[in-house]
Parts: C-alpha cells; structure tokens; sequence
C-alpha cells in the first residue's frame, strides 16, 4: 500500500513563491533579451544606412569612383573592422571598389530589390544595406554589410547571463521564502501550541482573539466555538453519567432491599409473590430506561435513516386516542384529538414522540380535565403539532432544562411508571432526526408542548 506523503505547509508556499518568481523572472529576461536585441539591430541598420549616406554623399559633392579608389581611408576608416564589407558597382554590374576581408560572396544588382534593409545567410548571417546613387558619370549602386557572428556571440553571452541570473534569483526566492515562511507561520504555530495545551481540565479555558493576526481571528473563533461545544458536551455527559447512576441506583436499591428482607426471614409463599410481582416492576422500569437510553444513542446516529413517509395525523391520533383512553379515564381525563393534516415524516417516530407527549400530559396534568391533540400550518412552511393539557404552571428556571435527560422539574412525582426522566428528551430527538423542534410553554391555564416540522426540508428529503 503507498503511503501518503504529507507536505509541509511552509515547503509548499516556499515552493510556490518559487514558481511566481520563476514565471516572474522569466517575463522580465524575456523582454529585456528582445529590447536588448532590438535596440542592437536598430544601431546596426542606422550605421550601415550611415555607410551608404556617406559615399552618396562624396558621389554628389563631384567625386568620383578614382578619388574614391585613391582615397580608401575614406571608406576603410568608416569600416573598422573585419565584419563590414563594400561594394560599389557600376550601372551594368561591374565592380568597382570592394572591401571584402572575409571573401563573402557579392550579391548580383539583379536580386537588390526593396527593402533596402535585409538579411542573407549565404556564407554566414549578415545584415546588409544598399542604394543606388546617380551621380556625374553616371549610376551606381553601393551595398553595405556587416556579419552578425559579433552581435551573436554578445546575445548569447547575454542570454547566458540572463538564464544564470534567473536561476540565482529563483533558488534566493525559494530560501527567503523559506525563512519569510517561518517567520510568518509562527502565529499559527503559537495557536496550536495553546489548543495543544487545553485538556479535559481545562475546557475553560480559550484561546486569546485578540493577539492573533487578523487572518488568523477567524479561525481562532471558530477553535474558541469549538471548545464551548466540548466543554458543553462533556459537562452535559458528566452529568448524564451522573443522573444516570442515579436513576439506575433506585431500583438496584429497591431490589437489595427486598432481597435483604426476603433473607432476613422464613417468607411465605405469598410473600414470595409480592417480592415477585415488586421486582417485576423495577425490572420493566430498568429495561425501559435502557431501552429509551439506546434510542437516544442511536438517534445521534441515524438520523440519514429514517424513513420518510405520509402520515395521517388523523389516523394517527385515533390510534393513540385508544391507546390512552384507558389511562386517562383512570384519572377522569378526556382526550380531544382534533389533528387533521398529513405530513412527511416517520410514522413510528411521530407516533412515539406524541405518545411520550401525551403520557407525560396524562401524568402530570390536573384530573377531570381536558388533554387537545391539534395541528395547523404555519405559513406554509412549518406544520405544528401541539398537546396541551391542564395543569399546574411550570415554572420559567425549568422550561430550558425540561427536555434535558433524566431532569424532572419535581422529583418527588416520580413514579415507577414513568420514562425514567427520558421521555421529553427522546421528543427533542425526534424532532431533531426530522430537522425540526420541539417548543414549551406553561401558563397558570395549562401547558402546551409544540412539535414544529419544516414542510419544505421534510418534503425535500422525501424527493432526495
């Protein structure tokens, strides 16, 4: 198997800034080559066309092709060197005069033809300038040259120069770069080094804002959220650890204590019996308790599989109205279930999350009254759900904890039968494997528990 390789992040900018300089530098020789060469071959054409001015120049002042040939200081002064050549010929072709130290071949007048300026390759490059000059004995024509093998080797030695230059400064980009990266991911390197040093003692704790660079704040804040989340959720799960021995430990009690009587004495068969039909009790509500606690482990994680369904509040209500008829006649309760919509959701789940609802109506509400079971729309994007019964007021410090696991707003009316302080907390589960949530409010009327659905994400999520 190959195994990745990771890349430092400093080795990549360094690399990076490389590769801009390289680019960088490189359109920077580039166009310093061409105007170099361009400004060679402007000064070499304006000196052969100066060449050429000059004999027209003799040639029109009256001097002709014998003064000329008598006076070659004229012409090999103006020259120079072995890389310029002359020649001067008559109208018919003959030649005249030539100054030729390298024995380049002569062009014949036949192929002089515009421009005046050109080049030819014929034994080596050249760069050559001509003109026909009429003068008192008649026409002339004079062709001026020069070799490029000069103006080459200069170019070339100047690209040399240029290529090294250009390698110099890239290899200086990247080991500046390098440093210049160093220099500036210590900021970052101090930031972890502080979220490093925060553990599970020190939650508290957060990482400072306002010493960080400013591309830095965001992220900072973002770690700083961050830790609120873990600190909340471990303090949320060290005292779900909490309650949970401690709901756990009542009926463990309940069961040592029976068995420590039954011990203690010769029971009766009867005896037995009551031991029996008591343990039974603290069994279903432990089983219950796990049950309920499995649920809400694993709503965490499968809240991409429920099954999105139609649900007919009406049946639905019709079903759990018979279910509860019983419970709630015990307490001379009636229950109005006045729901008549459909929406997109779980059936199962719906249906559990109104029964705990309901339940904990019939539990805690006050007897011979009325529970309504209603539904409506909510500008057409959300569909409530709500239980009302009538009751004692709960009171405003309880409302943002009732939903919480295993927290009763009086721990005195627990009973055997109950959820095990779980069954709110499951209703908010719901709610949210179906991106919706569960609302609370208690008046000295009544209290109202409202599931509200998002019809347009519940309908997306059926389509998807």
């Amino acid at each position: 198997m190959n195994k990745k390789i990771n890349i430092s992040l400093r080795f990549r900018l360094s690399i990076l800034f490389s590769l801009i300089s390289a680019i960088l530098f490189a359109i920077m020789g580039v166009y310093a080559y061409s105007a170099l060469s361009r400004e060679i071959s402007y000064r070499d054409d304006s000196a052969l066309m100066g060449r050429v001015d000059r004999i027209k120049s003799i040639l029109h002042d009256g001097k002709n092709i014998d003064f000329l040939r008598n006076q070659p200081e004229i012409y090999e002064n103006m020259l120079g060197n072995k890389e310029n050549f002359l020649w001067i010929l008559d109208d018919s072709g003959k030649l005249l005069i030539e100054v030729n130290p390298e024995k380049l071949p002569m062009p014949s007048i036949g192929t002089l033809h515009p421009p005046m300026l050109f080049t030819t390759t014929v034994s080596g490059s050249a760069r050559m300038a001509w003109l026909k000059v009429n003068g008192s004995n008649g026409a002339f024509f004079v062709i001026a040259g020069k070799l490029l093998s000069e103006r080459e080797h200069m170019l070339n030695a100047y690209r040399r120069d240029l290529g090294l230059a250009w390698l110099v400064g890239v290899l200086l980009t990247f080991f500046v770069s390098w440093e210049a990266v160093r220099r500036g991911l210590k900021p970052l390197l101090k930031l972890s080094l502080q979220a490093a040093s925060i553990g599970p003692q020190e939650l508290r704790l957060r990482l400072d804002e306002s010493s960080q660079p400013k591309e830095l704040q965001a992220m900072t804040a973002a770690l700083n959220l961050m830790l609120q989340r873990l600190e909340d959720g471990y303090l949320k799960l060290s005292q779900f650890s909490e309650d949970l021995a401690h709901e756990m430990r009542t009926p463990l009690n309940t069961l040592i204590l029976q068995n420590q009587v039954a011990l203690s004495k010769a029971p009766t068969i009867e005896d037995y019996e009551k031991y029996i039909d008591s343990q039974q009790e603290e069994f279903e509500r432990l089983s219950r308790m796990i049950d309920n606690m499995l649920f809400l482990a694993r709503a965490e994680q499968l809240d991409d599989l429920i099954e999105i369904e139609t649900v007919d509040l009406e049946n639905t209500s019709k079903q759990l109205l018979g279910y509860f008829e019983g419970m709630a006649q015990e307490r001379g309760m009636r229950i109005e279930a006045i729901a008549q919509a459909c929406i997109q959701a779980d059936t199962r789940l719906v249906r559990r999350a109104l029964a705990n609802l309901l339940a904990n109506a019939i539990r805690y509400g006050d007897e011979n009254t009325v529970i309504s079971l209603s539904s409506n729309f909510i500008a057409h994007k959300w569909m409530e759900i709500e239980v009302f019964n009538q009751g004692p007021k709960i009171d405003e410090h309880h409302l943002p904890r009732i939903f919480d696991r295993f927290y009763r707003c009086d721990v005195s009316r627990s009973r055997t039968d109950d959820s095990g302080g779980l069954g709110l907390a499951i209703v908010k589960s719901i709610m949210h494997m179906h991106h919706g949530e569960v609302l609370v409010s208690s008046t000295s009327e009544g209290t109202r528990f409202t599931l509200r659905f998002p019809v347009e994400s519940l309908n997306a999520q059926e389509s998807h």
